[in-house]
């Protein structure tokens, strides 16, 4: 298969392939974090990763198929969950991920734009629901070793609780103004694991 049959987004390991889209992947980025979703355009993004305008409308063929390959990208290169062997341990991990994560110069801004297309683009809040759940079930996991160790109750719901470290980071990064620092963080982990422990997600 050419490089122009591929489906979007599809790619075979190495190659000129691989280097397109990586090269088309980052300069989407660089856009979204510097200038915002309003302003991503193929030829732009095109001319910005050195690759032939036409290799671009045939791959993604809309900017929201590009905004959705890149969230996908992300999700599979994001860290891998971290195991301490408590709730807490890993609840504060994955906190601290999300907080460095949003705090990023260049991932911050990208977050921000993509959430922002999102709330008036159908297709980009599909790519970033299924961003997220990538990540959740991820982390998933842990919640669920807590459960094995008896740390929280039974049918506790593993994704909720991963939902619900997040959650509080989101709502500074895009509304309140408060610092994202890591006390927020680590306050943000205890509460989901208080809340665990309670069986407010059973």
């Amino acid at each position: 298969m050419g490089d122009g049959e591929a489906d979007p987004g599809t790619v075979r390991p190495g190659g000129r392939t691989a280097r397109v889209r990586a090269a088309v992947l980052r300069a989407t980025g660089d856009t979204l974090a510097e200038q915002g979703f309003a302003h991503l355009d193929l030829a732009d993004i095109a001319r910005r990763a050195e690759v032939g305008k036409t290799t671009v409308y045939r791959r993604w063929g809309t900017v929201t198929a590009l905004v959705a390959d890149l969230l996908m990208d992300m999700a599979e290169q994001s860290l891998p969950r971290t195991e301490t062997g408590s709730l807490l341990g890993d609840l504060t991990a994955n906190a601290r991920l999300v907080r460095r994560t949003l705090t990023d110069p260049r991932q911050g801004a990208l977050f921000k734009a993509v959430i922002a297309a999102a709330t008036c683009d159908p297709k980009t809040a599909e790519a970033l629901h299924r961003f997220y759940e990538i990540r959740v079930e991820e982390w998933a996991p842990c919640v669920r070793q807590a459960i094995d160790r008896g740390e929280i109750p039974e049918g506790t719901d593993a994704h909720e609780v991963v939902r619900a470290v997040s959650a509080p980071l989101y709502h500074r990064l895009l509304t309140s103004g408060l610092p994202l620092d890591e006390a927020a963080a680590d306050r943000a982990a205890e509460a989901a694991a208080a809340a665990a422990r309670a069986g407010a997600y059973a």
